[in-house]
């Protein structure tokens, strides 16, 4: 048996970077920021979101910078080649399958919208 789940809550780092396919896909990439407690500093983790489908763009029309939400997914690495350097490259990447709409009506002026799950199979 294998698992591969990631759920976080935290503040989203800017507006959402929606891409429309002629295909009909959607893809709706952010940043989320996670506070990580610790005596010295809360300095927050970041993590890149990648988001696909129906929830995709839900995220496009109600999650704006600063927005919280909680989501859960799973990690995933992004390979390339630096065209600068040739050097190989990656960065994990968080496949978001949930999208909860965390804060108050005024923060995300999404009254009435809740969670939000993908549907869709890739």
């Amino acid at each position: 048996m294998t698992l591969n789940v990631v759920t976080l809550v935290g503040r989203v780092g800017g507006d959402p970077d929606v891409k429309y396919f002629e295909s009909g896909s959607v893809v709706c990439k952010c940043t989320l920021a996670v506070n990580r407690r610790s005596r010295d500093n809360d300095e927050p983790d970041w993590f890149n979101l990648e988001i696909w489908g129906k929830t995709a763009e839900i995220a496009a029309n109600y999650v704006r910078k600063g927005s919280l939400i909680g989501i859960t997914g799973s990690l995933k690495f992004e390979y390339w080649q630096d065209r600068a350097t040739g050097a190989n490259r990656s960065k994990p990447v968080i496949r978001v399958e949930r999208l909860d709409l965390l804060g108050s009506k005024r923060d995300n002026e999404a009254a009435g919208m809740g969670n939000y799950q993908s549907n869709e199979e890739f």
